[in-house]
């Protein structure tokens, strides 16, 4: 099968590819190896995402997305060619065309940039829209309605926060607090108070497994056991910690989610506020599968919450909605063949 059309979720933790048809196909971690003495790309995506903290000096893994946008131009543009040729396949010679997801508040040059690594990277003609819209098109929002709906994409390296209404956004703010704060958070949380030194791996393994944004009543406490390095004795130690510790730690990157959402709601007009206290509010990106966040910003809003189906994947399914009705969201979109 010739792949004419490709979406892809380009986003600061993880990268996902969209077949039309076919659904996702690529799920892989925005990471680049690159050999420091001859500036080469060694690895892409998973193997390079093996490669963080074991690689020699002259090996770097590392992230060429910050905030959603393009940090390294050169780097991005050798991830998305490895990318666009593992979606092509072996039919290669045939340039798809690409859309890729920009944060909601990109500059004209961030968004230049996107189109122009896509096309570099072998596409026959690139076009970009904001991350927001896509996310509210894959959670099956009917967003070409004059209704306002809220959307909370909560990703690996930003949250963005948008009401939406007659396909434009009409609001919205962000702040840098994802998941790999998150992440950040309960790894710092547990050096200070237990003197344990683990890594940022280990930090998401623990907020998988026992993360939650609070506790609700007769709800099971959850414990983990974390395996690190005893900062004191710089010996191996093993603890134990539970789900109060992890909302102790995260509390305050989860005020500041809750600071841009009370920030787009004050900018929000009123007729549209009423729209989303009858709608509801709904969280998309993987920072959203922390335990019980809706729960605690419906308690703390006062507006419903709900978490979309896949939120992972409601960027990358928007690129494919997009992708196959190019003509009806031509407004929202930014072309360069």
């Amino acid at each position: 099968m010739f792949v004419k059309k490709i979406g892809i979720d380009l986003g600061t933790a993880n990268t996902l590819v969209f077949l039309p048809k076919k659904g996702v196909i690529i799920n892989e971690p925005t990471v680049v190896a690159v050999s420091i003495d001859d500036n080469r790309v060694l690895a892409v995506g998973n193997e390079a995402r093996a490669m963080i903290g074991r690689t020699p000096e002259n090996i770097v893994a590392y992230r060429p997305m910050k905030d959603g946008v393009i940090a390294d131009y050169r780097i991005t543009q050798a991830m998305l060619r490895h990318f666009i040729g593992k979606a092509a396949g072996r039919f290669k010679f045939f340039r798809p065309e690409v859309m890729i997801s920009i944060p909601a508040g990109a500059t004209s040059t961030e968004r230049r940039a996107v189109i122009d690594a896509a096309m570099q990277a072998g596409a026959k003609a690139a076009y970009v829209v904001k991350q927001p819209v896509l996310a509210a098109i894959g959670a099956g929002v009917a967003i070409n309605e004059p209704v306002g709906s809220m959307i909370i994409d909560i990703g690996g390296g930003t949250s963005q926060v948008a009401v939406i209404s007659l396909g434009g956004i009409v609001a919205w703010a962000a702040t840098r607090i994802g998941g790999n704060r998150f992440d950040q958070a309960i790894a710092e949380y547990i050096k200070r108070k237990h003197n344990l030194a683990v890594g940022d791996r280990t930090a998401e393994e623990i907020k998988l497994a026992i993360g939650t944004a609070m506790v609700k009543k007769d709800e099971r406490l959850m414990s983990y056991e974390v395996k690190g390095r005893d900062l004191i004795s710089g010996l191996p130690k093993t603890i134990t910690i539970t789900s109060p510790e992890i909302i102790e730690a995260v509390s305050a990157e989860l005020q500041e989610v809750i600071r841009v959402i009370r920030q787009v709601f004050a900018d929000t007009p009123p007729e549209l506020s009423a729209d989303i206290i009858n709608n509801g509010m709904v969280l998309t990106g993987g920072g959203c599968l922390l335990r019980n966040l809706d729960g605690l910003l419906s308690r703390i809003t006062g507006v419903p919450a709900v978490v979309a189906d896949d939120p992972m994947l409601c960027v990358a399914k928007g690129t494919g909605v997009v992708l196959s009705q190019l003509d009806a969201y031509k407004k929202t979109i930014m072309t360069k063949k």
